[in-house]
């Protein structure tokens, strides 16, 4: 069964190879790359099934790179967190690179176009199933140096000064985040996630001093920040979006976001969550890293929603509509996180709001993976994403236009699609944070959410009678839609209201995760640490 929990990344780096090897042939190039992407998605489909939801699942997993005992080699750990993501990524994934393979000329899909799509999504694997925070690092630059690559793809003044703003940003982030990851390691002796868990829950037994451990995470929460778009690290976000290939732009959103939400879910609740850590700032006074991570990510997902949602609202094309909702949309993500944080143990709100988050999370992948691509889709038809040249668009291509109407009321949230119980479950558990601790905080997280639920209602409102409604324009006219695309588009949609239809399994799975996520004596366990007391 350990077997199970490596194989989506050797799937991936597998194909990765593959198609830079056969780069002077890009027909079976493109159908390697299809191919190893179901292969992607078969074998986490395998893994997930058998370690965390099939009957006879023993809900989590670990395999020993080389062999070697926790803590002292590399781990890979596949619970249900982990499962979750992992599930979001071979989806986003599979449709993206289809969407690929009809959108991308055959000359730029011959450069390197899918070994480093392959490798971004090896990069965003092995990020959900090390058990390793200096390998999470390895992973995080991994997907850092593709990302560069393609912000940078098109070689236009606008593709290299976004990729050099994107650049800086995260070398910035990358050193920080390396230097909290070394101060981990001084202060715990031990880079292996479950050691370090089982360490901090008992530092007397093992001789250190938590301590530093607070201020240490707040440099990675920054870190994590940064790579999940969050207000104020979000300023990269518009310019990266929309220089890069648009079905990169949806692997951006859907996936490689998600791992930043990840890790800040991973770090403070498997963790640092049984840490007791006085934590005494002006403004702040808490037990815990996590009474310090809830105001903190509580502000930045509050101040994300407001940010972006007006941004989006004051755009004038597609993809920078989209790109703003991204910064929106996540503040979605962070808020139930942040409640969370600040939920008593003892009580089922804290894990009750992980689950709205990782339901969200796969709302806003399906949801704006689709409209990145539709966004794609419309822009190769008629050569223009600006609103004011779409006129008529719904009338000229009704397929591709439902598939937008779509997923604009799925991020609005209307029954019965996947936004629908992303929003809601988001709400509830803002609902549920002011009467578990009234007071300003609590009541300007709802007060936020309810405020961002409304500005995408109108910017969702803008893009459809703005821009596919009314009268057909000139672009519109000779407007020719590859039914290649078209295809990828209404699996999406169909996927965002079979989510929303068949919703109890999905939430069952998400309380899974959330489950896995609050439980560090089990993550403990399933790695092991057979290999003595710390490395």
């Amino acid at each position: 069964m350990s077997g199970l929990v490596i194989a989506p990344l050797l799937a991936a780096v597998t194909t990765a190879v593959l198609t830079l090897a056969l780069g002077r042939r890009p027909r079976i190039q493109r159908a390697a790359s299809v191919a190893g992407s179901v292969a992607y998605v078969g074998t986490v489909s395998a893994a997930v099934w058998t370690v965390v939801l099939g009957p006879a699942a023993t809900g989590a997993a670990a395999y020993q790179v080389g062999d070697w005992p926790a803590p002292f080699g590399i781990t890979l750990v596949l619970d249900g967190l982990s499962a979750f993501m992992l599930t979001i990524a071979a989806g986003v994934g599979v449709a993206s690179i289809l969407f690929s393979v009809r959108y991308v000329t055959a000359e730029n899909q011959r450069v390197y176009y899918h070994p480093l799509f392959h490798m971004l999504l090896a990069g965003a694997t092995g990020a959900f199933l090390t058990g390793d925070l200096f390998n999470l690092f390895v992973w995080f630059e991994v997907m850092l140096i593709v990302s560069y690559v393609f912000v940078a793809f098109y070689g236009t003044d606008h593709a290299t000064a976004a990729s050099f703003r994107y650049l800086v940003m995260n070398v910035f982030g990358s050193a920080l985040m390396l230097v909290a990851v070394g101060g981990l390691y001084a202060t715990t002796g031990t880079l292996n996630m479950a050691d370090m868990a089982r360490r901090l829950a008992a530092p007397d037994a093992y001789g250190i001093d938590p301590a530093p451990v607070v201020g240490l995470s707040a440099l990675l929460l920054a870190v994590f920040a940064l790579k999940a778009g969050l207000v104020p690290f979000q300023f990269w976000v518009p310019a990266a979006y929309t220089a890069a290939p648009s079905p990169v732009t949806a692997m951006f959103a859907g996936v490689t976001k998600k791992v930043g939400v990840y890790a800040i879910v991973r770090l403070y609740f498997t963790v640092l969550a049984a840490a007791s850590v006085p934590v005494d700032v002006p403004g702040l006074t808490a037990a815990s890293p996590l009474g310090f991570l809830a105001p903190v990510l509580g502000a930045m997902g509050v101040a994300s929603v407001v940010v972006g949602g007006f941004g989006a609202v004051g755009r004038d094309r597609l993809g920078a509509v989209f790109a703003y909702s991204s910064i929106g949309q996540v503040g979605f993500i962070a808020v139930p996180v942040a409640v969370a944080a600040a939920a008593p143990p003892a009580g089922t709100l804290r894990g009750v709001a992980i689950a709205a988050a990782l339901v969200f999370a796969l709302h806003h992948a399906l949801a704006k993976g689709l409209l990145f691509l539709s966004a794609a889709a419309v822009e190769d038809a008629t050569k223009t994403d600006r609103l004011a040249d779409l006129g008529g668009f719904a009338g000229h291509s009704p397929v591709l236009s439902g598939a937008v109407f779509v997923g604009l009321l799925s991020l609005i949230g209307l029954p019965p699609l996947s936004g629908f119980f992303g929003k809601f479950l988001a709400l509830d558990a803002a609902v549920r944070g002011v009467a578990s601790a009234p007071g300003p905080s609590s009541t300007l997280a709802l007060v936020a959410l309810l405020l961002g639920a409304v500005l995408t209602i109108l910017y969702a409102t803008r893009v459809w009678v703005g821009g596919f409604w009314g009268r057909e324009t000139t672009a519109v006219e000779v407007a020719t839609v590859e039914s290649g695309q078209v295809a990828v588009l209404v699996a999406l949609a169909v996927a965002v209201v079979l989510v929303g239809v068949g919703f109890d399994p999905i939430y069952r799975f998400a309380e899974t995760a959330a489950a896995a996520a609050l439980d560090s004596e089990g993550y403990v366990d399933v790695v092991g640490l057979s290999g003595g007391d710390g490395a």
